[in-house]
């Protein structure tokens, strides 16, 4: 019968010799880069790589040990230049995007503002809210306007919504993200506050159609359930919708919106507060500038990777070995590239930080395409 204390000591001891190998790697991984800092020669030899990892796991003695092995060594190379990387940032070597300047502030008190959606929309409320009410602003119809309005100078900054703590993302900003390449400067984030909005001595019983934002109809489809003769109309905007209620001055129609529309326009609240849980949205600050003050905290990034087995996590751990927190990941299917991917990443820090230099420098290596997306 097996002695289990025989073997865990034996365990023991092997695992004593791995930590001393591993130490002792590590220190020939810096010499390496001591060596590829004088020559200006690449961390990332992903040739090199593949062939060496072929080579150690052919040596298993088992189908099941061969994968293991190339697992152990994809880590430890993985390892070896993360802190490579961090040598070639202590020794001042410059690598990511470097384009992008740090401010004091937000400089709001010349140019204008365009937000998507009409006074009363809930981009209103967060734009007022970010920027002070009285700023210079106006409207567009979609965020791909916003999006062409900073692009040609029209405006300074575009507010556009990005996510609902209820109804998750908003794909479509990510997208024209990455269109349009414009930087990200500051994020409002608004609580959601519906409210059934009808023309004054409207009833319950009257209403036959409501018409909201597609958003605003998901977020309360527990509500709109309750009443199932009711017809869900969409519409751009949930501002719009409250606009439309107004100038149609029909009892069976009705809008779900915020009350700041109700306000705006002039309509009776017959029902609110009955989205259930706490409901928030994150709204995005946009520039064309590429500029970022003394008080960012938080980044986003966009990157694409290879179809290959390991590659999101060596990318991600450029995060753990720099102490650094991602608090986001999204991903978004890569157009007309079928089955391949875009990962948006949030994580704290700023982009003059040492550790923030460290892990974009290794994500910029080892990813198809990395887009630093804002610092705010």
């Amino acid at each position: 019968m097996i002695d289990l204390q025989k073997s865990r000591e034996q365990i023991d001891k092997i695992d004593n010799q791995i930590v001393e190998l591993f130490e002792e790697r590590m220190k020939v991984a810096e010499a390496v880069a001591e060596f590829k800092i004088t020559t200006g020669k690449p961390v990332f030899d992903k040739v090199r790589e593949k062939e060496k990892l072929q080579i150690l796991s052919s040596k298993g003695s088992s189908e099941f040990n061969a994968t293991g092995i190339q697992e152990l060594f994809q880590q430890l190379m993985s390892i070896s230049r993360k802190r490579q990387y961090q040598l070639l940032t202590k020794h001042g070597v410059k690598s990511g995007d470097s384009s992008f300047d740090r401010i004091d502030r937000l400089d709001t008190s010349n140019g204008k503002v365009v937000f998507q959606g009409m006074a009363g929309a809930y981009t209103f409320a967060a734009m007022n809210t970010f920027f002070g009410e009285g700023i210079d602003s106006y409207h567009v119809e979609t965020w791909k306007e916003a999006m062409e309005d900073i692009q040609s100078g029209q405006a300074s900054y575009a507010v556009l919504p990005i996510e609902n703590s209820t109804a998750g993302i908003v794909s479509d900003i990510y997208d024209l993200l990455m269109e349009y390449q414009h930087s990200i400067v500051g994020e409002q984030i608004i609580k959601i506050e519906h409210a059934l909005l009808a023309i004054p001595g409207t009833t319950i019983e009257d209403i036959k159609t409501v018409y909201s934002h597609p958003q605003g109809l998901m977020q309360c489809k527990e509500y709109l359930s309750k009443h199932p003769l009711w017809k869900s109309e969409e519409l751009l905007n949930t501002a719009f919708a409250a606009k439309k209620i107004k100038e149609d001055g029909d009892k069976s129609q009705a809008a779900i919106a915020s009350v700041y529309a109700a306000e705006h326009f002039g309509l009776e609240i017959l029902e609110k507060g009955f989205h259930g849980e706490t409901n928030e949205t994150r709204f995005i600050i946009i520039s064309r500038e590429k500029i970022y003050t003394k008080t960012a905290k938080k980044i986003t990034i966009c990157f694409e990777l290879p179809h290959e087995t390991g590659t999101l996590y060596n990318v991600l751990s450029n995060f753990i070995y720099n102490g650094l927190s991602m608090t986001k990941i999204e991903s978004r299917p890569l157009p007309k590239r079928n089955w391949e991917y875009r990962f948006f990443v949030d994580f704290e820090g700023r982009l003059d930080d040492g550790a923030v230099e460290n892990a974009l420098r290794g994500i910029e290596q080892e990813a198809s395409q990395l887009t630093v997306l804002g610092n705010y």
